[in-house]
């Protein structure tokens, strides 16, 4: 009995090893368990890498989608910009236009000036050639005795003499009176015709001096917008530059968190292996423990009696398998968890998930990675239109997803209220759907 006690003993101690998957050939489960709170650690440090990496990018996303808003305000601005530009420009042509024409029509009136002066010219002269007559006739007259209008009938000889005498006065008086009339009207014509060209010459120079004004506020104007959209166009380079920076953090912030993901992913199949290996260990010690007790006693019936104590060791969550990876059987395993609570950050079926740890815990127990967040799921897989939707699909609502069961519906961690629910697909505006298998 010694001997064969010896040899399992032997044997238990080749199974321990050969489960060993620590570097440094741990030997028992406390070695091995010390490794796969290791590894655990290691996949903590993982995740928070990656969360601070989620956080950066969000940040950095939010950069971009401020400074592409940035980028459409400077561009509307800059047009508007470049509009006020050309109306400045047609209103400039316009004004260069009735500045010409001002221009033509104080010429027009300075001819017309010239002319009028001209007349105003002949008029003076024949004022003078009138006042020369009548001085030359009164000087005549008064040569001839110094006689009155009335000595000259006093000077008749008889009633016809006075008669032809009086009609001679008359028509000399109205031969004077109608001249002095003529000098007066042309006098006051070619006056008042001059003061007229002069005061339309006075306006049409007034105008051409307020367009001159207007054409060089105008210019000025046109200045400051031309400054303005070269300040637009710096400000738009600038942003635009700011953008694919961002962008570029983005992506390389992408990529990182894929990356992360890998290593996580790797480090979970290690943790997965070492409690393995940590309970494979610990069901050979606890029989290798048994069979040395038993080797004490005389009788090989209480042998059978230790073969019900592996059992203890189980676990009380529920394991079982959701099935072949299908869009049905994701629908239907993700309906499980309908009730269970909501939880920030969480990713937990059973203890709390939210909206896109929830997808990410569901799909994960079929084996599929997908992305942590709801914004990397809503560019995860293909896109496939609402009508071809079928029970699996992810919808994106942008910033919460949830999984499509069919008939209209989806389930989804709705929030720490409601915590998983059913709710009507088109409850909100859908961004996407998408197909990861």
């Amino acid at each position: 009995m010694k001997k064969r006690n010896f040899f399992v003993a032997i044997a238990m101690s080749l199974v321990m090893s050969i489960l060993v998957v620590d570097p440094v050939w741990a030997t028992t489960s406390t070695d091995l368990e010390e490794n796969q709170k290791k590894l655990e650690e290691e996949e903590k440090e993982l995740e928070k890498q990656k969360k601070d990496l989620e956080k950066q990018q969000q940040d950095s996303q939010d950069k971009l989608d401020e400074t592409n808003s940035q980028i459409d305000d400077i561009s509307e601005a800059q047009g508007e910009t470049k509009d006020a530009i050309d109306a400045t420009n047609s209103e400039l042509v316009g004004l260069l236009a009735d500045i010409e024409l001002i221009k033509e029509d104080i010429a027009n009136k300075e001819a017309e000036i010239e002319v009028t002066n001209a007349e105003y010219e002949a008029a003076k002269l024949e004022e003078e050639t009138l006042y020369a007559a009548m001085v030359e006739r009164i000087k005549f007259m008064y040569e001839k005795g110094n006689m009155s209008y009335v000595q000259i009938l006093l000077t008749a000889t008889s009633y016809s003499d006075a008669l032809n005498k009086a009609m001679y006065i008359e028509e000399l008086y109205e031969y004077d009176r109608q001249k002095l009339a003529e000098f007066i009207s042309a006098k006051e014509t070619a006056e008042a015709y001059g003061q007229q060209l002069e005061e339309e010459k006075g306006e049409l120079e007034t105008s051409e001096y307020e367009l001159e004004l207007e054409q060089a506020y105008m210019e000025e104007l046109l200045e400051e917008y031309k400054a303005t959209y070269s300040d637009y166009e710096v400000k738009l380079a600038k942003a635009k530059q700011d953008a694919a920076v961002y962008a570029a953090q983005v992506k390389s912030q992408q990529s990182s968190i894929a990356s992360l993901q890998k290593q996580i992913e790797q480090k979970q199949k290690e943790v997965d292996e070492a409690k393995k290996a940590t309970e494979e260990a610990k069901a050979a010690e606890q029989q290798q423990n048994q069979s040395e007790t038993s080797s004490g006693t005389s009788g090989g019936s209480s042998g059978g009696k230790s073969s019900s104590g592996g059992s203890s060791g189980s676990g009380s969550k529920d394991t079982s398998a959701p099935g072949s990876l299908t869009g049905q059987n994701v629908a239907n395993y993700a309906c499980r968890f309908v009730g269970n609570p909501y939880v920030p950050g969480g990713t937990s079926l059973t203890d709390g998930a939210d909206c896109s740890g929830f997808v990410m815990a569901v799909y994960k127990a079929f084996g599929v990675s997908v992305p942590r967040t709801s914004w990397a799921q809503g560019s995860y897989g293909r896109e496939v239109s609402y009508s071809e939707a079928q029970p699996g699909d992810v919808i994106y609502y942008g910033g919460h997803v949830g999984i499509y069961i069919g008939n209209g519906t989806i389930v989804h961690a709705s929030t720490q209220k409601t915590g998983i629910k059913y709710s009507p697909a088109t409850y909100r505006s859908i961004i996407c759907v998408r197909r990861f298998i």
